[in-house]
């Protein structure tokens, strides 16, 4: 089969482990090749996503690379063996990239953590929230490009709320007085989200105000626990779009912001308490 041109998050993710394992064995890419017996460009292609790994080929690779690491090697088969199109492909083509990988992102974690600054988290927008959120685009999307991204949006709450995994959202005060759509999208917002945080899986947690100051940088992120903590991603959301961060340093780094986050945010009753007295003054 030809190389895929355009590798999804998780076929990237599976190659940069690969390349992991490689570089943890202090292995060239050309001495692997030999140890395995395969075309000098296979290791590059595996290492990109852009061609495809077997079961057995994962276990001669871990095996040449000396990795011990059977955890990882068994989420690792686990991630090849899964060749079920998610539901997001539907939308490849007419909606970015990014949104679909974020969608991807959410279905293979196992928990989720958000930090949200600027607006209510996605999952938990209402549609007049979420139409005013992406109405304020300048140059403005065109209609049927602003439909299918309510259209995603809808899915992919709807996903999220059918696989019920447990998720943790920290919002920034100033998120909770910003008016998308005026005072009314918003109060009927702040009542869905409390509705939202009276869910058994779903943790709402507001960072006041009064915060001596934020840990770390200062962005919307989304830490995504994978099925071992190696496997663990970050996603920065920027107006340019959604980058990714998986190394070991990165993902200790943010795990400490977060860590952080919670001891600044207010505890789930007293965010509720907040949540409701924003919305009486609406």
């Amino acid at each position: 089969m030809p190389p895929r041109r355009n590798p999804t998050l998780r076929q990237r993710r599976i190659g940069a482990e690969l390349r992991r394992m490689r570089e943890a064995a202090g292995l060239t890419a050309p001495q692997l090749c030999k140890a395995l017996g395969i075309d000098r460009t296979q290791v590059s292609q595996m290492e990109s996503g852009k061609v495809g790994v077997s079961p057995e080929r994962l276990k001669s690779f871990a095996a040449a690379c000396k990795c011990m690491n059977a955890p990882l090697v068994d989420a690792l088969e686990d991630m090849l063996q899964d060749r079920s199109r998610g539901w997001w492909e539907e939308y490849r083509g007419t909606i970015p990239d990014g949104f679909l990988e974020n969608a991807e992102l959410e279905k293979s974690s196992r928990e989720l953590m958000i930090w949200v600054l600027t607006h209510i988290p996605g999952p938990c927008q209402t549609i007049s929230y979420a139409s005013s959120v992406f109405g304020r685009l300048i140059p403005p999307l065109p209609r049927h490009e602003l439909e299918a991204r309510m259209a995603f949006r809808v899915q992919r709450k709807n996903d999220l709320r059918r696989d019920q995994k447990p998720l943790t959202a920290f919002i920034y005060e100033s998120a909770l007085w910003t008016r998308f759509g005026g005072s009314q999208i918003l109060k009927e917002q702040l009542q869905s989200l409390l509705e939202d945080s009276e869910q058994p899986w779903m943790t709402i947690r507001v960072v006041p105000f009064d915060v001596s100051t934020f840990p770390g940088a200062v962005e919307n992120l989304t830490y995504a626990f994978g099925a071992v903590s190696e496997l663990d991603t970050v996603e920065l959301e920027s107006s340019r779009g959604s980058i990714y961060l998986d190394a070991v340093s990165e993902l200790t780094s943010y795990r400490t912001i977060f860590g952080r986050t919670e001891e600044s945010a207010l505890s789930e009753s007293d965010s509720r308490e907040l949540i409701h007295k924003i919305a009486r003054t609406l």
